[in-house]
């Protein structure tokens, strides 16, 4: 089998995702280097690097470069990357309305890939996980309009949102002051119906916007109503969103169940009586979106709405996997040239 000389560029919550994914697939690689700010040995995901720092030099060489680090440093490296024959996969927002950048989730449009001129983005990690089980709804029967609630988790903002968390859970337990850092407000015991900056034009925030950018590129639908409220909910790890589907044709639950269980990516949760349902203490750690409360819409008076809740790991459908899955998808076409 042809290996692949792999890099990381970026070491934080995603980028240990990305090394322990690509082992966990057992993905081609013969080499993986890792780059960050400056030069130190590090464990990551259990495994012994020395990191190297960043230059315009690194990427000689090399074939496949995963972006796990900040905006700055994709925008300030790209050129390089692809000077030097190698792909980009980017996992910041740099790229990712760039029309000559497919934006990409493998299960929903791999043939995108096929026009890559170097650098592929990673959609946002809300809109991976709700395309991941809607596309398949919008290929059999034509989403016309959607309704988006997302609740993401402390995990969104990467290991420090996490850990403040974790940390403001330890305090408030013994009595002390709780700690503001990673978020505006305390997480703990709260929610935050802010992500991102505000739209001043509409007051949609921009993580909000993104929702809707994005899954316009990725569907090729750019008249699609899409309208969502994302809200920071205080859990570790996962993202929840409750969507409401409106298509051009005719849908009822059971050939929405049945296309979703034949769809890649995706598991049905959804027997409420036995209390099933996508939550996203199942969902963290684990591959597939979570798919589930499967009902028709009760407002209408057509069969053509549709209710459902999903539930997805950020850092593995919303990131890391998604990363690695076009990495494996590149392969699969032969579209990585030295």
């Amino acid at each position: 089998m042809k290996k692949y000389r792999v890099a990381l560029v970026g070491v934080g919550a995603v980028g240990a995702e990305m090394i322990r994914v690509l082992r966990e697939k057992d993905f081609p690689a013969e080499s993986i280097q890792v780059f960050a700010s400056r030069e130190r040995t590090e464990t990551i995901a259990g495994e012994e690097f020395h990191i190297l720092p960043t230059t315009n030099d690194s990427f000689k060489g090399l074939d496949i470069v995963l972006f796990a680090g900040g905006t700055d440093a994709s925008v300030a490296f790209r050129d390089a990357v692809v000077s030097a024959g190698a792909v980009m996969i980017d996992n910041s927002r740099a790229f990712r309305q760039d029309p000559d950048v497919p934006l990409v989730v493998p299960q929903v449009n791999a043939e995108d890939l096929e026009w890559h001129h170097g650098v592929i983005a990673n959609p946002n990690c809300t809109t991976a996980i709700m395309l991941e089980a809607v596309a398949p709804l919008h290929k059999a029967k034509r989403l016309r309009r959607l309704v988006a609630a997302t609740y993401q988790a402390a995990s969104g903002a990467g290991a420090k949102g996490m850990q403040e968390l974790e940390d403001q859970a330890r305090a408030a337990a013994e009595g002390r002051p709780l700690v503001v850092s990673a978020f505006k407000y305390q997480l703990f015991d709260n929610l935050i119906p802010h992500i991102d900056k505000f739209d001043e034009t509409n007051w949609y925030t921009l993580e909000e916007l993104k929702m809707r950018n994005e899954a316009r590129k990725m569907l090729h639908a750019p008249d699609l109503g899409i309208s969502c409220t994302s809200v920071r909910v205080p859990i570790p790890r996962a993202h929840s969103e409750s969507l409401n589907l409106e298509f051009e044709e005719d849908i009822t639950p059971d050939e929405a169940r049945e296309i979703l269980s034949n769809s890649p990516g995706v598991k049905v949760v959804d027997d409420p009586l036995a209390g099933h349902y996508p939550m996203p203490l199942d969902a963290s750690g684990k591959y597939d979106v979570l798919a589930g409360r499967i009902r028709q819409d009760i407002s209408r008076n057509d069969k053509r709405g549709l209710e459902m809740f999903v539930s997805g790991d950020q850092l593995l459908r919303g990131a890391a996997l998604n990363a690695v899955e076009i990495a494996e998808e590149l392969v699969r076409r032969n579209l990585v040239h030295r």
